[in-house]
């Protein structure tokens, strides 16, 4: 079914979603640094079903751009399930996962080969030593995420390591290999255990567009960190339940002896706060159970996490589903 003509020593996976402004941006940066390697390499872009002119800008440069390699995705699928979209159809020896926003420096790639092959790493992190372009608000959120997941998952996560990162092709495929149905790499890198280093930059300003991770995915994103790597918010919960029941006796025990002395005084106050504290405090446990039965039910249901509808290095359009 598929026809390649050669294997590139290195592939680049970007994942693109509406990305029409920074795409020529991007093409600019990132082509002399390739080209500058000075060997075989292909990059690959997952189109993650975007709604403005990226596949039109997308085919354009493919035409000036031999090494550039189109995938696209049917429908929107998120940023992680589009990088493993790339990864499992990644040929190089090495491959490199950045996004297209510029925030993170093509030219940090060649420092990452550079270090693999010379000291015969798996893995090369890109750790974001200043982030001084992104607002306070997002610098203690990013503070934040990272301290509580190595607090919860282990000390193993690079500290500010997002998704750029350079992978050998032995850990490619053990990636592959794993059925995650709701991937973060940036947890499940580590925890392979692979030889590993890192490669320091300054986190860049977005050269064009929006960012396409608001809050609201910032916090499905560290759910998904939480619940696929750590039982810990059940045991929260346990706990929580303890101090409910605890609290209770507590309460009980202040109730009995008043009356027992005498001084019961009518009134709803207490009650309405221990009756509204112990309804949160089950809706929260409810919830954090909730979160652990809606990965188990996804991996049950067992539908593909993106569906690709096009792979320019494929000789004729797939007619099936990949995953």
């Amino acid at each position: 079914m598929k026809s390649y003509e050669g294997i590139p020593q290195l592939s680049v996976v970007v994942p693109v979603f509406n990305e029409e402004d920074v795409l020529p941006l991007f093409a600019e940066r990132l082509r002399p640094v390739l080209d500058g390697l000075e060997v075989p390499y292909e990059v690959l872009t997952v189109d993650d079903g975007s709604r403005d002119a990226t596949p039109a800008v997308l085919a354009r440069m493919r035409q000036e751009w031999p090494q550039l390699r189109v995938v696209r995705l049917r429908r929107n699928a998120g940023h992680q399930n589009a990088l493993t979209a790339g990864l499992h159809r990644a040929r190089g020896r090495y491959v490199v996962s950045i996004d297209v926003d510029l925030q993170d420096p093509p030219e940090v790639i060649a420092d990452m080969l550079r270090l693999a092959e010379s000291e015969g790493l798996d893995v090369v992190h890109g750790v974001r030593t200043d982030r001084s372009t992104d607002s306070p608000f997002k610098r203690w959120t990013a503070g934040l995420y990272y301290r509580l997941i190595r607090r919860v998952v282990g000390a193993a996560v690079p500290h500010n390591a997002g998704d750029f990162r350079l992978l050998s092709r032995t850990t490619v495929d053990a990636l592959t290999e794993l059925p995650e149905q709701l991937p973060v790499y940036r947890l499940l890198v580590p925890w392979l255990g692979l030889p590993s280093g890192e490669v320091p930059y300054a986190r860049q300003v977005r050269a064009a567009g929006r960012s396409k991770y608001p809050l609201a995915k910032m916090i499905r994103l560290a759910l998904d960190s939480i619940t696929g790597f750590s039982a810990a918010p059940l045991r929260v919960a346990t706990w929580l339940g303890c101090a409910g029941i605890a609290l209770c006796f507590v309460m009980a025990a202040a109730v009995l002896g008043a009356y027992l002395w005498g001084s019961v005084v009518p009134g709803w106050t207490s009650m309405f706060v221990a009756l509204v504290f112990l309804g949160a405090l089950q809706l929260l446990c409810l919830g954090l159970l909730g979160e652990y039965v809606a990965r188990i039910f996804t991996s049950v249901q067992g539908r593909p996490p993106y569906v690709v509808t096009y792979d320019s290095a494929v000789t004729r359009r797939p007619a099936g589903v990949s995953s």
